[in-house]
């Protein structure tokens, strides 16, 4: 994210200090802040303290002392990539959504040619009243956005809508806008992520050691870059990334039918879930009951979802991906053949410091003409980066 600048207007209500952790991760993820608050802000937590985190000096006053000869509120505004008001107050959207500008916040907003995101924060009751709403509404349709607050307790003791979002869901939207490559503006993208279970009975199931890293990955890369991206997933343990359509299956069928009913629609297909080749012949409606004897379970083939979608392409990428223990390249490519895919991606999953449940993998892309392009150890989300960058270059 490195010349990446933010402006975070600050205004005055309890959230006031969550915006600090905001600015802390923008700061490690090397995108520059600049800090305006409200008079009313600076009563609940002083300048001085957002000064030292951003590392700028903060502005309040329209008529303060300039320190460098500029008019202030217009060169903060033309030197955002984006500018985010956290917490939103009902104030300050009543203001900018009347044409209201007095203070050095409402000013810099209006002369913002940046894209302007609002977060708001208030009590329930004044949130829903009909006047904010509208106002929200109002701006909304001149192009302003919003993240919608978090349902809960909030300070004063009420309980509804409300409160400040996680200021981590916070700051994945602002690094999702400002991710320098947008080269997939208006693509579809599904991608499956994750293991699936065979269930045994009631209580018993068969699985594998995927954790849905790379998928989820994948998933993050391909939203950044500005496609429209449906994640299907099976059980993990991971927070569902924000702003992708995330449809959660357990099963092999399940999985087959959610992807199958979005196929035709895509353009890019990545199946980096994997995938459970065999079903017991017979599920248990009733659990299997302990015995002197030992349990012996028959399994069937299940549905090849990849083989299906090679099988049915038209005009999609579609991108495998290939777990292996041993002669790697060899499956790999006889995969890329049986299945009919444009991309492999093959990994052995039998590294000790890669692969399953690890943040980062070491994989070789594949293509269908036989090109090869190993990358060495790096986070998956690195790894997603090097798969489109390929899938673009074709």
């Amino acid at each position: 994210m490195e010349n990446k600048k933010v402006v975070i207007g600050v205004s005055g209500g309890i959230a006031v200090y969550k915006a600090l952790d905001v600015i802390s991760t923008l700061r490690k993820n090397n995108v520059e802040v600049k800090v305006i608050m409200t008079e009313s802000a600076t009563e609940f937590v002083s300048p001085l303290t957002f000064q030292s985190l951003s590392q700028n000096l903060v502005a309040v006053d329209m008529f303060a002392e300039p320190k460098a000869f500029e008019i202030q509120h217009i060169s903060l505004a033309q030197w955002s990539d984006l500018m985010i008001i956290v917490p939103a107050t009902a104030n300050i959207i009543g203001k900018v959504a009347n044409g209201i500008a007095d203070d050095m916040l409402s000013t810099t907003i209006m002369a913002s040619t940046a894209p302007v995101l609002f977060v708001p924060a208030m009590n329930t009751h004044m949130y829903e009243n009909k006047i904010v709403q509208d106002n929200i509404k109002k701006l909304q349709d001149y192009g302003y956005e919003f993240i919608e607050p978090a349902e809960g307790r909030l300070a004063c003791g009420d309980i509804g809508k409300g409160k400040l979002p996680d200021t981590a869901l916070i700051s994945e939207i602002i690094l999702s806008k400002l991710y320098p490559i947008k080269d997939m503006v208006g693509q579809n993208v599904l991608v499956t992520a994750g293991p699936t279970v065979s269930p045994i009975d009631p209580v018993r199931f068969i699985s594998n050691n995927s954790s849905g890293k790379m998928g989820y990955a994948i998933a993050e890369e391909a939203r950044d870059r500005g496609a429209n991206v449906v994640l299907i997933s099976g059980p993990t343990s991971l927070k569902p990334p924000v702003g992708v359509e995330v449809i959660s299956v357990k099963t092999n069928g399940e999985m087959y039918n959610e992807v199958l009913s979005r196929y035709d629609s895509q353009d890019i297909v990545i199946k980096a879930a994997a995938v459970a080749d065999y079903k017991v012949e017979e599920y248990s409606t009733r659990k299997i009951k302990k015995s002197s004897s030992d349990l012996q379970l028959k399994f069937v083939r299940d549905n090849d979802i990849l083989k299906t979608l090679g099988d049915k392409k038209q005009h999609q990428i579609l991108v495998g991906f290939a777990a292996e223990s041993n002669d790697i390249i060899e499956n790999a490519i006889g995969k890329i053949e049986r299945k009919n895919l444009d991309y492999i991606v093959a990994n052995d999953i039998t590294a000790k410091d890669t692969g399953f449940e690890s943040n980062y993998n070491k994989v070789i892309i594949i293509d269908k003409t036989g090109k090869q392009i190993s990358l060495d150890k790096m986070s998956k989300r690195k790894v997603a980066k090097n798969l489109f960058d390929e899938i673009k270059r074709r």
